[in-house]
């Protein structure tokens, strides 16, 4: 099975639906399945006294609260109608994440594939139990999470009867430090609870994307931009479009690195074993009628003769040629 791989344009289109337009260009010109946006009222997720985080204050340095920064990537509902006609028309998937039930609402009348669940609300069991009780296919982001606090999320919508559920594995920072993506944790979770795992990558390389599909990641999530010095939250952690192309064929290649796992020669082995592998020889030269001795026998390249592994069979038979030292023994000989 392919990796199937998001780009998460989040809020980069800054509220514009022109750029939101170009993002999912960026993401089929890159090759990726899916783009996922987040679809919000400000108001929904945010109170008026919320501060930025950390990583918010250090890449949007303007004094204000969250709700003002959120406030101006607002897009409104009817033009996420517009970006998913868009998405099928250019043949990449649209999906995206909600922060309230009123954007839970209008996704689900998109009739969006599955719901995209953010990592700020692993802890917010209503809100949990809402988005399951819509029947759709959900993935949680863990980001900021324990392993108890996922346990209790997957209790509440499981509940619902709605046993669709995978699992991304996440680091909120952004950028996020090699040191602290973790990435045996998604694994712990795959193990833990056995549903498929993923991961959402906030890193400014690769090197995440790879390792997490060498151990076993379904899916992976990346940040895509137009360009990083765009002014918002999530750009400076986000990949432009040579990047992420780069991004997307790394993963693809990884996945043919790793193969279906059957150990066997490849066709093009199967022709370099004639010269690479060894067949029996004779060890000297030997006259018609010889009875073959394993003295006799040698055994090197090249390896489309008899496999050494046979010997015995040929010991004690007669030879019906004439045989120079060096040459290889066909069956026919004997």
């Amino acid at each position: 099975m392919s990796v199937f791989i998001i780009a998460e344009a989040g809020v980069n289109h800054n509220g514009d639906i022109n750029i939101a337009k170009k993002l999912v260009d960026m993401a089929v010109e890159c090759g990726a399945d899916a783009i996922k946006f987040q679809t919000f009222k400000a108001y929904e997720s945010t109170g008026s006294f919320a501060e930025k985080a950390q990583y918010q204050k250090e890449n949007v340095p303007i004094e204000e609260s969250q709700l003002e920064m959120i406030r101006k990537l607002e897009l409104p509902f009817e033009q996420f109608d517009d970006i998913q006609t868009y998405c099928n028309e250019r043949g990449i998937i649209f999906i995206s994440t909600p922060d309230g039930i009123e954007s839970l609402n209008y996704l689900v009348s998109l009739n969006v594939p599955l719901i995209k669940i953010g990592s700020t609300e692993v802890t917010n069991y209503e809100f949990l139990k809402q988005i399951a009780e819509t029947g759709k296919p959900i993935i949680l982001s863990t980001g900021m999470s324990t392993l108890g606090e996922v346990e209790k999320a997957l209790e509440v919508m499981f509940s619902t009867g709605n046993k669709d559920m995978k699992l991304m594995h996440c680091t909120t920072d952004y950028p996020t430090a090699v040191e602290d993506v973790n990435l045996r944790a998604m694994v712990t979770m795959r193990e833990a609870f056995k549903i498929p795992v993923g991961l959402s990558d906030h890193t400014m390389g690769y090197e995440a994307a790879i390792s997490a599909v060498a151990l076993g990641a379904e899916f992976v999530e990346k940040h895509i931009t137009i360009s990083r010095d765009m002014e918002g939250p999530d750009h400076k952690a986000s990949m432009p479009l040579k990047e992420f192309k780069e991004y997307v064929n790394h993963i693809r290649n990884t996945e043919k690195l790793l193969g279906d796992g059957i150990k066997r020669p490849t066709k093009r082995e199967k022709h370099i074993m004639e010269q690479g592998r060894r067949s029996i020889l004779a060890a000297c030269d030997m006259k018609k009628g010889t009875v073959i001795e394993k003295r006799m026998l040698e055994y090197k390249r090249p390896g489309n003769g008899i496999k050494p592994e046979l010997s015995s069979i040929l010991i004690g038979r007669e030879l019906k040629r004439d045989l120079k030292k060096d040459e290889v023994i066909q069956w026919q000989d004997i």
